[in-house]
């Protein structure tokens, strides 16, 4: 059975740091990309990063571009976000996406439960 477990979420003032964990299980995780998803209160999910199953490539959304570094453990089995300069729109439900390929290009084919992340004062 597949299994993403992310952990690391919390409450940060803006401007602080956090670093986020997925924690994959039941596939061969060194064969699958991996991206990470937030979702805002009353907003559609929204792609943020992604690595290619090697760790080798990374891309990331405009929106957190020179903020957030994606990064992966292939024999930890471990996806990270490290998200630093937080700020108030940072705040969402973030989720661990694994792709059903070696690239973030292929589909999407299994979601974690999420961690949630607040920014505030």
């Amino acid at each position: 059975e597949v299994q993403l477990v992310e952990s690391g979420g919390g409450l940060v003032q803006p401007g602080g740091s956090l670093r986020l964990s997925c924690a994959a299980s039941g596939f061969t995780f060194s064969d699958n990309g991996i991206s990470w998803v937030r979702q805002a209160p009353g907003a559609g999910p929204e792609w943020l990063s992604g690595i290619n199953s090697a760790g080798g490539y990374t891309n990331y959304a405009d929106a957190v571009k020179g903020r957030f570094t994606i990064s992966r453990d292939n024999d930890k089995k471990n996806v990270f976000l490290q998200m630093n300069s937080e700020k108030s729109e940072d705040t969402a439900v973030y989720y661990c996406v694994k792709h059903d390929g070696l690239s973030t290009q292929n589909g999407k084919d299994y979601w974690g439960e999420g961690t949630q992340v607040s920014v505030s004062a």
